[in-house]
């Protein structure tokens, strides 16, 4: 019966051509060409289906789009294949969207033979034709013979059909460049984890907890939503295969709206958007307990819109407090509006109304990283504003309540030393200064008895430059402190530009805005020329920021030491900053030596 009705089907559509795989082709997307037919009881079987194909029933997909949101049943969908490629007659039938519950592909071959596979997460993992996280078919397409593709599709998540072919070979090369994608993903989101897990175990601040439960459970969101999951953690368990998702959504959701009241301090700056994010919270964790026993059509549809009404609450409430005065949330705001972005995009596709393309099936990723990375970033503003904050506080209350200067004190202190000590060796890890990308001065004293050393056993001279720039803190309060900040790293970068002859010359950070020079090689009067030169690179090329151009001058105390007779660093420091504070006694922007303080 099935023969006699594809015959019928055939003739009924004689003005339709097949799909052609071209001798030289070795990737072919079936969306150009695919028909579906939309079978709401869910009771059509194959013969059925050519059946309808014959009556031509089968319609294209509408504006070509191959996401038709949430449907009822299930859909059928059929293409015609030619295969012009001799020296490829076998081809992965690959369908490009992990969360498809049950699929069942029909071949029909120009002999009337009829060969059947099934694939999707409600089957175990082993079942698919390749150990790949998307569901996929292998398929014998003869050379030169039309072949008939059924597909049947039955899920209670988007229907969604991305259907390629891909020969053996060009299936491994996308699998190869996907999985650099994905790797280059969970990469950073295992960087971000596992920083901001060092400084919740330095800091014990309960928004870098709240932080990291967020990251992970987004992490699973998005390992479950690629397949992964069900790949990696759970290949025999269908049925955690469809809860899954929900229950990472939901998890991910909790994590978030903590984040969020903890972050922006909602309990004191707005009690009622605090009242509104718990119920919030409660929400979701109703919503993950029902998950378990409802089906996942109706648990799928209230995720994905609960999740765009969570994150645009947490725009308004980021706007709400931003108003209030408190600066990192702006941070906040931007980090949270690029994630609604992202999960706008992943909801429209679910629901059928936009196209799936690199940019809309990815977004949720992109948004979700650069979201990831401000949010670190914001944490870390917070930080610095919590210890601003502090330091205001004792200055307040050394004014206004000095009977209780002693006990506030007392536990700011331990507060500040327990962030500063933490803030210790967080720098001392590193061996670059934050602002400018120099050495810094921790390294420096390493660096700088290490050259002393060698000058001593080589009997070379060796010289010490200690830079100042002038009238700095004018700068700061005329300009602002970020562009002070920018100040430096532009100094940083012409002295750094200036000294690339010297290839053995050591330059760091000193500290505010010195920076300290050790020239190996160079005596006194060599080692005044450098500096002269160092001065008129600052001076000669003024900082530019926006509409600002700003002349920066810097004084120059120069020493050339005598290595055979010096044991320890700091006085030779103290010399070459004597040198320094006569330039600044004579005028500034000049450069002076430390012969006479040394004679």
């Amino acid at each position: 019966m099935s023969a006699c009705l594809l015959s019928a089907a055939a003739t009924a559509r004689a003005q339709d051509a097949a799909l052609v795989a071209g001798p030289s082709q070795t990737h072919l997307s079936l969306s150009p060409s695919l028909t579906h037919l939309c079978d709401r009881e869910a009771t059509l079987d194959l013969d059925g289906a050519v059946q309808a194909l014959a009556q031509q029933r089968f319609e294209p997909l509408p504006d070509g789009r191959t996401t038709l949101g949430f449907r009822q049943g299930a859909c059928w969908f059929h293409v015609r294949v030619l295969n012009r490629n001799a020296a490829e007659t076998r081809w992965l039938l690959m369908q490009n969207f992990a969360l498809a519950d049950r699929m069942d592909l029909y071949v029909r071959h120009a002999d009337g033979r009829v060969v059947h596979q099934a694939s999707g997460d409600s089957l175990p993992f082993e079942q698919r034709a390749v150990r790949y996280r998307h569901p996929n078919f292998w398929l014998e397409l003869p050379t030169g013979q039309p072949v008939d593709l059924f597909l049947r599709v039955q899920s209670q998540n988007s229907m969604q059909v991305p259907l390629t072919l891909h020969t053996p070979l060009a299936f491994a090369a996308t699998v190869r460049d996907g999985q650099l994608g994905i790797g280059l993903y969970y990469g950073i989101l295992i960087a971000l984890f596992f920083y901001n897990l060092a400084l919740w175990l330095i800091l014990r601040d309960a928004s870098y907890f709240w932080y990291l439960f967020h990251l992970s459970a987004f992490g699973l969101v998005l390992f479950t939503l690629n397949g992964l999951g069900f790949e990696y953690l759970w290949p025999h368990s269908p049925w955690l295969a469809d809860k899954s998702v929900p229950l990472s959504i939901c998890l991910s959701q909790i994590g978030v709206q903590q984040f969020t009241r903890v972050f922006l301090g909602l309990r004191q700056r707005w009690p009622r958007g605090d009242f509104i994010s718990r119920a919030l919270i409660a929400f979701f964790v109703l919503l993950a307990i029902v998950s378990t026993w409802l089906p996942y059509r109706f648990t799928s549809a209230i995720t994905t819109t609960s999740v765009l009404l969570s994150v645009g609450w947490i725009v308004v409430v980021s706007v709400a407090v931003l108003q209030r005065g408190y600066a990192p949330a702006r941070l906040f705001l931007i980090a949270w509006s690029m994630f609604l972005l992202g999960s706008v995009m992943f909801a429209a596709i679910a629901f059928g109304a936009l196209p799936k393309n690199f940019f809309t099936e990815y977004g949720v990723q992109i948004g979700s990283a650069l979201e990831m990375l401000l949010l670190s970033v914001a944490l870390g503003q917070r930080y610095a504003a919590l210890r601003n904050e502090n330091e205001r506080i004792v200055s307040e209350a050394r004014d206004q309540l000095e009977h209780k200067v002693e006990q506030r004190t007392a536990e700011l202190r331990s507060a500040l030393v327990q962030l500063e000590d933490a803030h210790a060796r967080l720098r001392e890890s590193s061996q670059r200064d934050a602002l400018t990308g120099l050495h810094n001065r921790s390294h420096f004293r390493d660096r700088f008895e290490a050259l002393l050393r060698q000058s001593r056993e080589h009997r070379r001279p060796l010289s010490l430059l200690m830079i100042d720039l002038d009238n700095f803190k004018q700068i700061n309060d005329r300009y602002g402190h970020l562009i002070g900040d920018e100040c430096l790293r532009w100094a940083a970068r012409t002295l750094g530009h200036a000294l690339r002859p010297h290839h053995d010359a050591l330059l760091a950070r000193f500290g505010g805005e010195e920076f300290v020079v050790v020239l190996p090689g160079l005596d006194l009067a060599a080692a005044t020329r450098v500096a002269e030169d160092l001065r008129q690179h600052l001076r000669e090329q003024p900082f530019r920021s926006g509409p600002h151009a700003i002349t920066v001058t810097a004084s120059i105390g120069v020493h050339a030491i005598e290595t055979v007779a010096v044991a320890a660093i700091d006085p030779l420091l103290q010399l070459a900053d004597q040198a320094l504070y006569r330039a600044k006694a004579d005028g500034r922007d000049c450069v002076r030596t430390s012969q006479v303080e040394a004679a």
